[in-house]
């Protein structure tokens, strides 16, 4: 699909004819107030229609995937092509990173992608209320990278809030109950390492977009405004404290791990405790009860009325004294 975006936020779509010859459509075609061009999911027709309207070559998927620097930031034609990994997901189970390539012409920028992030649907909307600050190319292409810095920082936002809210649930015992589910550190575990996820994933997104403001700092057409020079710093700027924010994240989510792997430590040593404990308190009544079935002739409490009683209690006993001795030295 082609969406045909003016500054003012009006959308229009563009339709390819279909497999067939090359078409000659020349750039006059175009609105000159179209300043963006959205390709999501592009068929290979729609490719060739933009490459003729533009005189440019569209990245394919296959180009979007490489991870060379060279070849995500480069210039050819008078054309800036850019490729970013974008966060995208952020609110499913299973969160990804997605490859858009960002394509800056004379006047208008060509957006690529095969996925949906939400700053994209973010930013057509915000296009509708501010359309004074991206009558340009460059000027649209900087406000839609501001957008997927903004999203990327209310991911992590939200994430250290998460962090935070699990961080209590890791280590305070749930009320009304003295003892928590044997698998209950096992689920908490499977959420960090979700979040874990998540921040690693900003992570490399915020590396992947540092370059690319880098690359689009020394453009010609970012130098040649004063405007698009400060937000291109400005924006640049926020990169690099996500950046160290969500190191920041990392570190705390390594020290939740290790906590709650440190914990299930704990409960499992406990309960390998009860079981020493158990094992040796009930040791004496063992060798009481071993030491009256041995098969000697001369025993004289086989001969006793009370014999049996007498040892039945003295293994009540043998197994009483070493447990008050255990809580007494406070091993229980």
């Amino acid at each position: 699909m082609i969406a045909l975006h003016t500054s003012t936020g009006e959308v229009r779509e563009l339709h390819a004819a279909g497999p067939g010859p090359r078409q000659e459509t020349r750039t006059e075609t175009l609105d000159p107030a179209i300043v963006w061009i959205d390709m999501h999911s592009p068929t290979k027709a729609e490719d060739t229609l933009v490459e003729s309207l533009l005189g440019i070559s569209v990245p394919t998927r296959e180009d979007l995937k490489d991870i060379e620097p060279s070849s995500r930031l480069y210039t050819e034609n008078g054309a800036v092509f850019m490729t970013a990994s974008i966060l995208c997901g952020a609110d499913r189970d299973r969160p990804t990173l997605t490859d858009v390539a960002f394509v800056l012409t004379a006047s208008r920028v060509v957006t690529v992608r095969y996925d949906d992030p939400r700053a994209f649907s973010l930013f057509k909307a915000a296009l509708k209320r501010s359309p004074q600050g991206c009558a340009t190319g460059i000027g649209l292409l900087l406000r839609l990278l501001e957008t997927i810095t903004d999203r990327t920082a209310e991911i992590l936002e939200h994430a250290a809030m998460k962090l935070d809210d699990l961080s209590h649930r890791v280590f305070d015992t749930p009320p009304g109950s003295r003892r928590r589910d044997p698998h209950y550190l096992e689920e908490r575990l499977r959420e960090v390492a979700a979040q874990h996820r998540l921040v690693a994933l900003a992570r490399d997104s915020l590396s992947s977009l540092g370059r690319l403001l880098t690359f689009l700092y020394t453009v010609p057409d970012t130098q040649a405004d004063h405007d698009m020079k400060e937000l291109s710093r400005t924006i640049s700027r926020d990169v690099q404290s996500l950046s160290e924010h969500a190191a920041f994240i990392s570190g705390n989510i390594a020290f939740l791990l290790d906590a709650s792997l440190g914990l299930i430590n704990v409960e499992q040593n406990a309960i390998i405790k009860i079981f020493s404990i158990a094992s040796v308190v009930f040791l004496p009544p063992t060798l009481v009860a071993s030491l009256y079935g041995m098969n000697f002739r001369v025993m004289p409490e086989l001969d006793w009325t009370f014999g049996y009683p007498f040892a039945i209690v003295l293994m009540v006993v043998s197994a009483i004294i070493p447990y008050l001795f255990f809580r007494w030295k406070g091993w229980l």
